[in-house]
C-alpha cells in the first residue's frame, strides 16, 4: 500500500502519456553530462555488511575537505550489488570505469587525491587478474564481468534504486509504455509465449503458458484476477531475488504492471520475505515514485488501465515459497500448502484466478516486451532461452552474483566466472536448486546449466542458488545438514514429510557416527524414493534430492562412513581424530591458547600433543596453527 512517509527523489510530474515519459527521460539525459565524475559505491547488502556505507561518508567528508566540489563536480551515487561479493567494499569510479576493490574508509583520501584531482589509478586497490598477474583496471576487462549476459541485472550495480529518474535515464517503464498504447493485451501474452521464458523460482514452467492458461480460466470464472510477486527467497546461500529487488525494484515493478494488463488485473502483491528489509523498503520507494508519476494506480499513462499492488511480509517460513502455502499466508492464514487438484491459475489468491511468478520472471518481463521475443528466445538454448541468475558460493575464488546465458557448461561458470576453487584445487561437487536441489560431480562439469539438463544430472535449477565443495566438504555431512534444514522448515501437515523426512535424517545421523550398513543405504533409497511420490507439495517431494544425489555419485564416501567407520573429508566429528605432527609444530601455543577445553598441552618452542579423550574436534586449533602441524585422521 503507498507509504506517504516514503520521500519522492525527483520532482514528480504525472505523466499522461507515453509521450511524456519519452520527453521526461530525454530532459533527465540532456540534463546529465556523461563525461562528470562520479564515484559509484555498492549499497547491495554484501557490501553495506563489509562497511560500505563508511565508504560513502568517507568520500563526502573528503571531497569536502579537499574543497574540490565545485573544481571537478564530482557525484556520490549509491547502487545495488554489483556483484563480485568476494571482493567488497566496491567502488566504481565514472566515466572512466575504473574499478576498487575492498576499499576501505581509509583509502578513500587517496582515491580522492590520486584519482579524482590528479586522474591517476590507485593501484593496490585494483583487481589483479590471478592467472597472469597483471592488473585490471576496468569492471568490464575482470573475467568474473567479461563472461556475463546481463537482462535481468541490465541497471543493477549502475542506478541509485531510489531515485526514479535513474531508472527512466536506463529506459525504465519504456516496455510499459509500449504495451499500453501499442499491444492489445492479447498480444503481449503471446510475446511472453515466443519467447520461451520459463518460471525463474525453480520449477521451470512456461511463463506464457501459465498467463495463457490464466485468461481462459478468466473467461470461465470471470474476475477479479491477481497477479502476485513470489519473493520469499529461502534457499541457503542464495541471494539472486534480494538483490533484484534492492538493485532495479522499478524492474520487478514494471513487470508485475505489464502482466496485470494482459491478464486484466486491478490488484497485486509483493511478497517479500522480512529477513531483506532493504529490498523492502527499496520496493516500498518505488511504488510511491511510481505512483507519483502515473505509472502505477489510477488510469496509467492516460491509457483507461487501473493497477495497484501491496507489499505482504513474509515471517521467514520457507514452505511459504510455495505457492499455495503463500496463497493462504497472504490470506492471513499459517501459510500451510493445499493439495494441487486445481491449479493456482484456476483457483489460487482467495479462490480466484491467480499468477505467480517469482521476483526473477517478472524481471525479465520488460526487456521481453521491449526488444522482443525474437531477441531473447536467441539467448540461451532452445528450451531453456534467455539468461539465469545464480548466487555463487562457497568453496569458490569469486563469491558473489553472476548472470549467464542458459546452457553455459557448468565448468566455465565455476572455473572461469567464478575463478575455481582456492589452491587451485578441482571441486568436488556442486549443489545446484538449493536444499532441494542435487549435488553434481565434478566428473560432469561440463553439464549445460539449463532446466533439462540438470534434471537430467539428478539435480534441478531451482532458484538458482549454486553451492561450490571441495575435498573438505563430506557428502554424508551436506546431506545432512539440507534435510535437517527443510525437516525443520516442512509443515508437517502430511505424513511422508512429517515422518519420512526426521527418518531420512536419523539414518544419515548414523552414518555420521560410523553406524550402519550398506543395506541401510538401499533403505534410505526406498525412503526418499517413497517421499518423493507421496507427499503433499513440492517442498516434500524434492527435499529428498540432495541424498538422492550425493548417494548416486558418492556411495564409496558413504561406504566409508558406514562399513570402514572413516570420514574421507574428516569432517564427522565421531571419526576423526585430531593430532599435532611434531616435525612441523614450533611451540608457538597458538592452539593451546585457542582450545576451549584446554586439551593442548607442551612447553614453548617444543613440539605440543592433543588429549584425544579431552578433544572436542571443534577445529580451532587446526584453523588457528599457521604451520600445517594439526592433522585430521
Amino acid at each position: 500500500m503507498h507509504n506517504s512517509a516514503i520521500a519522492v527523489k525527483t520532482e514528480p510530474v504525472r505523466l499522461q502519456s507515453a509521450e511524456e515519459l519519452n520527453a521526461l527521460r530525454d530532459r533527465i539525459i540532456a540534463e546529465r553530462d556523461p563525461q562528470r565524475l562520479e564515484v559509484v559505491v555498492c549499497h547491495g547488502t554484501g557490501c553495506l555488511a563489509s562497511g560500505s556505507a563508511k565508504v560513502s561518508q568517507a568520500f563526502r567528508d573528503a571531497l569536502e575537505t579537499a574543497g574540490i566540489q565545485a573544481k571537478v563536480m564530482p557525484g556520490i551515487k549509491t547502487t545495488g550489488c554489483h556483484g563480485l561479493c568476494s571482493r567488497g567494499p566496491l567502488v566504481v569510479i565514472r566515466p572512466q570505469g575504473l574499478f576498487y576493490q575492498r576499499v576501505q574508509p581509509k583509502d578513500v583520501a587517496e582515491i580522492v587525491q590520486r584519482t579524482l584531482i590528479e586522474g591517476q589509478a590507485v593501484d593496490r586497490l585494483l583487481y589483479r587478474n590471478p592467472d597472469t598477474g597483471d592488473l585490471v583496471f576496468t569492471q568490464d576487462d575482470i573475467p568474473f564481468y567479461k563472461l556475463q549476459e546481463r537482462v535481468v541485472l541490465r541497471n543493477v550495480g549502475k542506478i541509485d534504486p531510489t531515485d526514479i529518474s535513474d531508472t527512466i535515464e536506463a529506459g525504465g517503464y519504456q516496455a510499459l509504455a509500449k504495451a499500453l498504447t501499442t499491444m492489445t493485451p492479447e498480444q503481449v501474452v503471446a510475446e511472453i509465449e515466443k519467447s520461451g521464458l520459463r518460471g525463474r523460482g525453480g520449477a521451470g514452467f512456461s511463463t506464457g503458458r501459465k498467463w495463457r492458461s490464466a485468461l481462459s480460466a478468466i473467461k470461465k470464472k470471470g474476475r477479479p484476477v491477481y497477479v502476485v510477486v513470489n519473493g520469499d527467497e529461502g534457499d541457503p546461500g542464495a541471494f539472486m531475488d534480494c538483490a533484484v529487488m534492492e538493485g532495479d525494484p522499478h524492474a520487478v515493478l514494471e513487470g508485475l504492471i505489464i502482466g496485470a494488463y494482459a491478464l486484466g488485473a486491478e490488484n497485486g502483491y509483493l511478497y517479500v520475505r522480512a529477513e531483506y528489509p532493504l529490498a523492502i523498503r527499496h520496493l516500498e520507494i518505488a511504488m510511491a515514485q511510481a505512483r507519483a508519476y502515473g505509472l502505477l494506480g489510477e488510469n496509467i499513462l492516460n491509457s483507461g488501465f487501473s493497477f495497484d499492488a501491496r507489499i505482504n511480509r513474509g515471517a521467514g517460513a520457507f514452505v511459504c515459497g510455495e505457492s499455495t502455502a503463500l496463497f493462504t499466508s497472504i490470506e492471513g492464514k499459517p501459510g500451510n500448502p493445499r493439495p494441487k487438484y486445481i491449479r493456482s491459475v484456476e483457483e489460487g489468491l482467495w479462490g480466484r484466478p491467480t499468477v505467480l511468478n517469482n521476483v526473477e520472471t517478472w524481471a525479465n518481463v520488460p526487456p521481453i516486451i521491449a526488444r522482443g521475443a525474437d531477441w531473447y528466445n536467441q539467448i540461451g538454448v532452445p528450451h531453456s532461452t534467455g539468461t539465469k541468475v545464480f548466487s555463487l558460493v562457497g568453496k569458490v575464488n569469486n563469491v558473489g552474483l553472476v548472470e549467464v546465458p542458459m546452457g553455459l557448461p557448468l565448468s566455465t561458470l565455476v572455473e572461469k566466472i567464478g575463478g575455481g576453487v582456492p589452491n587451485g584445487k578441482p571441486f568436488k561437487a556442486v549443489q545446484t536448486g538449493g536444499p532441494s536441489g542435487g549435488c553434481i560431480p565434478y566428473h560432469l562439469k561440463d553439464t549445460p546449466v539449463d532446466y533439462d539438463s540438470l534434471v537430467a544430472a539428478g539435480s534441478m535449477m531451482g532458484s538458482g542458488g549454486m553451492i561450490v565443495m571441495d575435498d573438505s566438504d563430506c557428502v554424508v555431512d551436506v546431506a545432512r545438514y539440507f534435510l535437517h534444514f527443510l525437516e525443520e522448515e516442512s509443515c508437517g501437515k502430511c505424513l511422508p514429510c512429517r515422518l519420512g523426512l526426521t527418518r531420512m535424517r536419523e539414518i544419515l545421523d548414523s552414518f555420521s557416527k560410523g553406524v550402519g550398513s550398506e543395506q541401510d543405504i538401499a533403505d534410505l533409497t526406498s525412503l526418499a524414493q517413497a517421499i518423493q511420490d507421496g507427499a503433499l507439495c513440492a517442498l516434500g517431494a524434492s527435499a529428498p534430492n540432495p541424498v538422492l544425489t550425493t548417494i548416486r555419485y558418492f556411495k564409496e564416501e558413504y561406504l566409508a562412513h558406514v562399513q570402514d567407520h572413516r570420514c574421507p573429508a574428516g569432517v564427522c566429528k565421531d571419526l576423526i581424530t585430531y593430532a599435532i605432527d611434531p616435525a612441523l609444530c614450533t611451540g608457538c601455543m597458538t592452539c593451546a591458547r585457542q582450545c576451549p577445553v584446554q586439551c593442548i598441552s607442551g612447553k614453548k618452542k617444543q613440539p605440543h600433543v592433543i588429549d584425544a579423550e579431552k578433544c572436542l574436534r571443534c577445529g580451532i586449533c587446526k584453523e588457528s596453527c599457521k604451520f600445517g602441524a594439526v592433522l585430521i585422521s
